[in-house]
């Protein structure tokens, strides 16, 4: 930090490029130089603070038994996951009112309930996950339907493609790129009798 912050101060403004920018990264630091902090143009990133609880509450909603009732109990656990994460996204953006949602929706843990429940029947009748009948049902039906606002509705598809996706099934993914919200890897034990 103390070479970073006698770089920063030998810099001429008169004699560097006026298209020159220099992009820090960083997690919050005390040994950070103030001087730069202050001459610098800051954004920070940090999680929403609703949503692990909204997931949580997801969760909470749910039975044992639910939970571990499915024939494809990887396929269900991580797509579950999805959904439960798409419902706590979904709950989180009221919370910044017009910049979230342009209408202020009534979406509930029926909304959720419903669809893990039609996740939980396609797995279980069908070979291949149908994803587009699921993002169809939990985007213009479960979820959807509450919609009036077509930015809203296109808003909430992406997150419906997003989380209810191939590539949620994908082994160590994540939906922010971070390890606080990786999609969690199920591993399957299978109980054998000695006789």
């Amino acid at each position: 930090m103390p070479s970073l912050e006698r770089i920063f101060e030998q810099i001429d403004p008169d004699k560097v490029h006026r298209d020159f920018r220099l992009w820090l990264t960083s997690m919050p630091s005390k040994q950070f130089p103030v001087n730069i902090l202050q001459d610098s143009v800051k954004l920070t990133v940090e999680p929403p603070k609703g949503l692990k609880a909204n997931l949580v509450r997801s969760y909470i909603g749910f039975t044992d038994e639910f939970l571990v009732d499915c024939k494809k109990p990887k396929e269900w656990a991580q797509l579950l996951y999805g959904v439960c994460f798409l419902h706590a996204i979904v709950q989180d953006r009221r919370r910044f009112g017009p910049l979230g949602w342009n209408v202020a929706y009534d979406f509930s843990q029926t909304d959720l309930q419903v669809s893990a429940l039609q996740l939980q029947m396609f797995l279980n009748d069908s070979e291949e996950i149908p994803f587009k009948v699921l993002r169809f049902l939990v985007g213009e039906i479960n979820y959807g339907g509450r919609v009036t606002d077509d930015k809203d509705r296109r808003a909430l598809n992406t997150m419906v493609h997003f989380y209810v996706a191939p590539e949620t099934l994908a082994q160590g993914g994540s939906f922010s790129g971070t390890p606080e919200y990786a999609i969690p890897v199920i591993s399957i034990r299978l109980k054998l009798s000695p006789f």
